[in-house]
């Protein structure tokens, strides 16, 4: 497991590409403009459970699951928990 400030240290680089925004938008059921940055906000809570399988971050929070690219902070996808 991976300590919250890993990530947070590297919020600033978190991002996602346009196709993937709007999955996680949909997937999230998001009315914000960036989800990115819904992302980064979440991600800094200290509610935020950060592990490391392989080339990827898992963060969880609340009910939303987000998978970040662990060397290029690329935010892969997010959704609900079931």
């Amino acid at each position: 497991m991976y300590s919250n400030n890993e990530v947070i240290m590297n919020l600033d680089k978190l991002h996602s590409t346009e196709l993937r925004e709007l999955r996680i938008k949909k997937n999230l059921s998001l009315d914000s403009e960036s989800a990115a940055e819904w992302c980064r906000t979440h991600i800094s809570s200290d509610d935020a459970l950060v592990t490391r399988k392989g080339k990827n971050r898992y963060v969880l929070i609340g009910n939303c699951v987000m998978t970040v690219n662990a060397y290029s902070f690329t935010i892969i996808t997010a959704h609900r928990s079931r």
